[in-house]
């Protein structure tokens, strides 16, 4: 059967799980093995990237796909008698966005064990993405960074806010406690085998430095059931909470926009915020999470609090949310780019450009240099932050220009003359990609 025959298949099964989870949430699904069959799993091989790190077994896509047939069948027969058993997870530790110093686990999973990923990840998303309340925007389909950024704005325009609570957990990911986990999927998953499955993962364990550990808590970052799984968690611990215990008993309104584990709850009257705050810590310790109480903080974000002390900010997802006067006099919530993110991204410029300048050619560099600036106007090219664009480009091509210059003993370029090498190839102009209004 072709890939995109095998696409289709699978998304029809998946999509009759997801109507039938969408017209009863109470629904309990009792059998859900059957579609792990060659179909589906070839199906979820094709669209793996073939240049992703490899796991501990170091078998890549292209060789893997060598006897694509024969090791797919061997993998559902393993698979139906119980056979299969996930690798350990190979950890390597990646620098933090804005923290040079610090750095955060990344988990490699083998190729194999990414395709029964793939699949797991599919059926998990086909139950509970119709129970997904809107407050949720990280890692689901048809939403992204900029519609929680979008989200958060307009209300923050729209209705009356006092205080807004910037909640930080300490380390979600590794937090995860699998028994309270597979308890919460036990509410809507009844088929064994597929739990089994789902345990076995959990135990498989983290590889780090030829030593492997399993643990009893923790979901890997990097892997591709990681994210559903934490939105699941997520999902029964923070949102219902904040929606149907939180809601009824305050006294104004009160709305949670949450991406992943970067979360803000925005609150009408300041005493509202209070009772979340002091009740959320208690919430969290039910299911062993915890506050990160040195940065979760409480801002008073209103036109008073601005007369006032004319500071109130907060950050969300790589934007810093300010008030400010409009062209009319009125106050107004706006964002600009986070000033860690901003300086991080430009020493990451600065790494770059001091390892490329004797690798490359000139013409080779600059388009590099153009693609990277158009990411960064890309995910950054929201209204309010035009100027903060702009200021990027320009610096970034003052440390390229320097770079440039260092190349040998003697100079490559004038100001002047790299001036009009950039007339002649034109940088990337800033642009608003996603407008707020």
């Amino acid at each position: 059967m072709h890939p995109t025959e095998m696409q289709r298949t699978t998304d029809t099964k998946l999509k009759r799980i997801a109507w039938l989870s969408s017209q009863d949430p109470h629904k309990q699904f009792d059998c859900l093995m059957h579609h792990f069959n060659a179909d589906s799993l070839e199906a979820c091989f094709h669209p793996l990237k073939g240049r992703k790190a490899v796991g501990i077994d170091g078998v890549t896509k292209a060789e893997y796909a060598q006897g694509l047939d024969e090791n797919i069948q061997d993998l559902v027969a393993r698979m139906q008698r119980m056979a299969y058993r996930p690798e350990p997870v190979r950890q390597v530790r990646i620098p933090k966005e804005g923290q040079p110093q610090a750095t955060r686990p990344l988990g490699i999973s083998t190729l194999e064990d990414k395709i029964v990923q793939k699949m797991m990840h599919r059926v998990l998303e086909s139950i509970y993405e119709p129970l997904f309340l809107d407050c949720s925007y990280g890692f689901r389909p048809g939403r992204g960074c900029h519609d929680a950024i979008r989200a958060l704005h307009q209300h923050l325009f729209r209705y009356k806010v006092q205080t807004v609570i910037d909640v930080d957990l300490a380390g979600y990911f590794d937090s995860i406690d699998h028994q309270l986990l597979e308890s919460i999927l036990r509410k809507k998953i009844r088929d064994e085998r597929f739990l089994r499955y789902l345990h076995r993962m959990f135990k498989a364990g983290v590889l780090a430095q030829g030593e492997c550990t399993v643990s009893e808590e923790g979901v890997p970052q990097g892997s591709i059931c990681s994210p559903i799984l934490a939105n699941i968690f997520a999902h029964e611990v923070i949102d219902t909470w904040i929606e149907e215990m939180v809601k009824p008993h305050c006294a104004g309104r009160v709305a949670l926009f949450r991406y992943a584990d970067d979360l803000v709850i925005c609150c009408q009257y300041n005493r509202d915020a209070q009772r979340i705050r002091r009740a959320l810590p208690k919430r969290l310790a039910k299911y062993k999470l915890r506050l990160n109480e040195e940065k979760t903080q409480m801002i008073f974000f209103s036109k008073r609090a601005y007369w006032q002390h004319r500071s109130a900010s907060f950050d969300f997802l790589g934007f810093t949310f300010y008030l400010s006067p409009s062209h009319r006099g009125d106050i107004i919530p706006k964002l600009k780019s986070q000033g860690k993110r901003f300086r991080a991204k430009l020493k990451r410029v600065n790494e770059w450009a001091r390892q490329v300048r004797c690798q490359e050619k000139l013409p080779v560099i600059w388009r590099r240099f153009c693609t990277k600036l158009r990411g960064h106007i890309r995910y950054y090219g929201v209204s309010f932050n035009s100027d903060w664009v702009e200021k990027f480009i320009q610096i970034a091509t003052r440390i390229l220009f320097k770079w440039l210059n260092r190349r040998s003993q003697r100079k490559s370029f004038t100001w002047e003359q790299f001036n009009r090498f950039i007339r002649a190839n034109p940088l990337p102009r800033t642009k608003v990609y996603h407008p707020l209004f």
